[in-house]
């Protein structure tokens, strides 16, 4: 089921009317909560609600043998063993094909053909959402920083509550169980901000992201028909239909967990308007970033005091975040330039800030627009390698770029009216840039301009939104 689907327009509503019905009974309500959970996301397909099961069983086990375990050894072996488990499971589904097929290729090209079988199967939508979701649990569990929890509801309504389920954000344990444990009571003024947060994810992902998917298909597509400018152009759609696709699917999770009394984690800050590499990966992707810093980087660093090293566990943290999009190359050379890019950003940092000292430009508008311009250049860039269907894909469309053809003006049905919508969405971002979403405008004098404007939202996501509407890409992660 999806947010911008009929069926959960009927579907929420429903919800949101029994479940504050039931807000005298915490437990009560997290049973329903639970169950309303399953069934959503059952509704794509309840065979794999299994392995959800699984996952949450594995370590709620886990958690409840670290309560009973003082041995340092016992527990990092439950540990590693919870880990093997759950992470063998998103190996299996996610990149076993990947890998056995690599091994073959890489075989191959040395003059010896091997055979190895395939899987070939369905990758679950939100594996590797709720796999990190319960590995954040158990790793917490066993620093001691997380009491493992007996209730068996509220730990199995943490790994899959509905709102997360299909593509996060990536929460974690110490924020979201104390609220599950409890008593939830209406919240107005808290519904009334995620009423607005899901109207602006619906702008994003209905006008912006879905209007901006059949350009970028058809110039990734047809590669030697468009000029060199275009094919730049066709890498600044893509970058604002992967914003608006999983920033929108974002909102609209964090508004319907607001309906619900729930304050999850924000996953987005505004990271088109960041100021270096470094600054954007503070603001993309939040909770991915987080994650992969906390149980990733930081333990491979250790008590390391080497730059040297410290930028290399940087590389390899990048490099297994593009692994976690995708069980293809393309996403590994692109995880691999993300690491690159912000080593050299941090390196470089000092340096910046002496420059902007020397010549007075700290904080200066027009200087941080460069900063900006040069930031988002370098992410749509490496976005090329995140679109492209292989590693040839991406070099002939880079080559492309750089081609003799790049001052010829290609023509691209409804870019003029999609970049014209992006221009408009970006104004309304800047201004709202130090706020949690961008249609938090509790601060507009007169409230009747608030209702024109929630009113004009409407009518451009009834009057743009695109004829097909398309999946939202992070479910395929």
């Amino acid at each position: 089921m999806s947010f911008v689907s009929l069926d959960f327009a009927l579907f929420m509503p429903l919800v949101f009317a029994i479940y504050w019905l039931l807000n005298k009974n915490v437990r009560v309500q997290n049973i329903f909560l639970l169950a309303v959970s399953y069934f959503f996301y059952g509704w794509w397909s309840w065979k794999y609600l299994s392995i959800v099961l699984f996952c949450s069983i594995v370590n709620y086990v886990a958690g409840l043998l670290m309560m009973k375990e003082d041995r340092h050894l016992a527990r990092k072996a439950i540990l590693i063993v919870c880990c093997v488990l759950s992470l063998g499971v998103l190996g299996i589904f996610k990149y076993y094909d990947f890998f056995v097929t690599s091994f073959v290729e890489a075989f191959s090209f040395f003059g010896v053909p091997l055979r190895a079988a395939t899987l070939n199967l369905i990758l679950p939508i939100g594996i590797s959402f709720y796999t990190f979701h319960t590995l954040s649990y158990t790793i917490e569990v066993y620093r001691r920083k997380l009491e493992p929890t007996r209730d068996v509801v509220s730990f199995f309504l943490f790994v899959n509550i509905f709102p997360l389920a299909m593509a996060g954000p990536i929460e974690r344990a110490t924020n979201l169980l104390p609220q599950i444990y409890k008593r939830r009571t209406f919240d107005y003024a808290l519904a009334v901000d995620g009423s607005r947060q899901i109207l602006w994810g619906l702008f994003k992902k209905m006008v912006i992201a879905d209007n901006c998917a059949p350009i970028v298909n058809d110039i990734f597509g047809n590669i030697a028909g468009y000029s060199g400018s275009t094919l730049v152009l066709g890498t600044v759609f893509f970058a604002f239909q992967l914003y608006c696709d999983f920033s929108g699917y974002s909102d609209m999770a964090l508004g319907i967990g607001k309906l619900l009394g729930f304050k999850f984690l924000q996953n987005f800050n505004y990271p088109y308007f960041a100021t270096s590499f470094s600054d954007y990966w503070k603001r993309n992707h939040i909770s991915m970033t987080q994650w992969f810093m906390d149980y990733v980087y930081y333990p491979l660093v250790g008590k390391s005091d080497k730059l040297s090293y410290w930028n290399l566990c940087m590389i390899i943290t990048f490099l297994l975040s593009g692994l976690w999009h995708g069980a293809a190359w393309t996403f590994v050379l692109w995880g691999l330039y993300q690491g690159i890019f912000i080593v050299i950003s941090m390196n470089c940092t000092k340096s910046r800030k002496r420059f902007e000292k020397k010549y007075h430009l700290k904080d200066r508008l027009a200087w941080n627009f460069v900063k900006m311009a040069f930031t988002f250049a370098l992410v749509c860039f490496g976005l090329v390698l995140f679109r492209a269907e292989n590693i040839t894909h991406a070099w002939e469309y880079i080559s492309g770029i750089f081609s003799s053809s790049f001052f010829i003006y290609s023509h691209v049905t409804n870019s003029r009216l999609t970049l014209l919508l992006i221009g408009v969405f970006m104004l309304v971002e800047w201004f709202n840039r130090h706020k949690q979403h961008g249609l938090q405008i509790d601060n507009v004098k007169y409230p009747i301009l608030r209702w024109i404007f929630y009113c004009a939202l409407i009518i451009a996501i009834i009057e743009f939104s695109a004829e097909n509407s398309q999946e939202f890409i992070y479910f395929q992660f």
